[in-house]
């Protein structure tokens, strides 16, 4: 489409990192640059998203993998307190294989055995 690409605003993020801007924009560069390098070459990679969950690309296909408190703050109140149909549909999540604990090995969530692993 017609979608306008902003610039990253490095210094933003430094100042999120507390970093300087230049190392903030090296480590972005550089990330991004293992990233294409890695799914150039169709190896696994996975995202850890730390408040959110984990992205695993293998070959052409992406699947996200959401921590339960994450879902948990999206409607506000804890999985206990929730009406049925909002315990129905974390249970739906769970069996579509969506969900995933903070103590599992990313390398687990894997088909392949190796998998770079971008933190």
């Amino acid at each position: 489409g017609d979608k306008q690409l902003e610039p990253l605003k490095y210094s933003k993020v430094a100042v999120e990192a507390s970093v300087s801007r230049s190392k903030a924009e090296g480590c972005i560069l550089g990330t991004t640059s293992l990233l294409y390098h890695c799914l150039g070459k169709g190896e696994s990679t996975a995202f850890v998203l730390r408040d959110v969950g984990v992205l695993l690309i293998e070959g052409r296909r992406a699947h996200m993998r959401f921590y339960p408190d994450f879902l948990e703050k999206m409607t506000g109140e804890k999985l206990t307190g929730k009406t049925r149909q909002e315990r129905a549909t974390f249970k739906v999540l769970q069996q579509l294989d969506m969900v995933v604990s903070r103590e599992v090995s990313i390398a687990s969530l894997a088909f392949t055995s190796r998998v770079v692993v971008f933190p």
